[in-house]
């Protein structure tokens, strides 16, 4: 029987990241000359990794630039971002216990996340939480980003898990529509930085704190056994 996996989302549902990454944002547009984009605005915008965040950003300034500059943009962000990418980011209230409660229960653990995979590990090496993960895999890993289903597919996959016996957990509609693509299960936290009100993204599960999510996770690995053995 392939051991049960919980595949976690990274910004907005592990950690709090927003603050260091709201940070480089109006970094690096202090040095073109653009305006800073208020904080709860820009809270929103994470998620889809650099480029993602940096175009909503010139959005909300009402601003758009040719490709070349946000190029250049993009580079100088993750240059920055890497040297300060836990000055204040930490783990969400209640992350190690609820992590523990998993792997007690006899979940394996895994993060799918847009983030390029070594500034995911960088930041999770920072907060001494990359080993409790089988795989930690980017928006670069495989060359796809959420929400693509073969991304959580081949991350699975390469935790040594199985799609059957997978639940995915995250913050936002990438999240959901990613798990729903690859016939996964999901439970939506509900204090990342969705901008749509989180019990309205089809999440199977929504959670408002990581005491809760072992329960929701272990709920829906049980619902699945039964559609699993129907199929055998």
């Amino acid at each position: 029987m392939p051991v049960p996996l919980a595949v976690f989302d990274l910004d907005g549902t592990l950690v709090d990241t927003a603050p260091d990454l709201v940070a480089t944002l109006n970094v690096i547009f202090a040095r073109e000359g653009l305006p800073p984009v208020a904080y709860d605005a820009a809270r929103n915008m994470v998620g889809g990794g650099a480029r993602s965040m940096i175009e909503r950003g010139l959005v909300a300034e009402g601003r758009k630039l040719a490709t070349p500059a946000v190029d250049k943009l993009v580079k100088d962000f993750i240059e920055h971002y890497a040297a300060h990418i836990a000055d204040q980011s930490r783990p969400f209230p209640g992350l190690e216990t609820a992590l523990d409660e998993l792997e007690t229960g006899g979940c394996r653990l895994a993060v799918c996340t847009n983030k390029l995979e070594w500034l995911a590990v960088r930041l999770l090496d920072a907060l001494a939480l990359s080993k409790r993960f089988a795989a930690i895999c980017g928006g670069d890993t495989f060359g796809l980003q959420k929400p693509d289903p073969e991304l959580l597919r081949r991350t699975i996959a390469r935790a040594g898990g199985d799609a059957a016996s997978a639940v995915m957990v995250g913050d936002s509609i990438i999240d959901v529509a990613v798990a729903h693509a690859a016939g996964v299960p999901v439970v939506a936290v509900d204090f990342g930085y969705s901008q749509i009100p989180v019990t309205e993204l089809g999440a199977d599960r929504v959670v408002s704190a990581l005491s809760a999510l072992p329960g929701a996770v272990f709920d829906l690995l049980r619902a699945s056994r039964p559609a699993q053995a129907a199929q055998q």
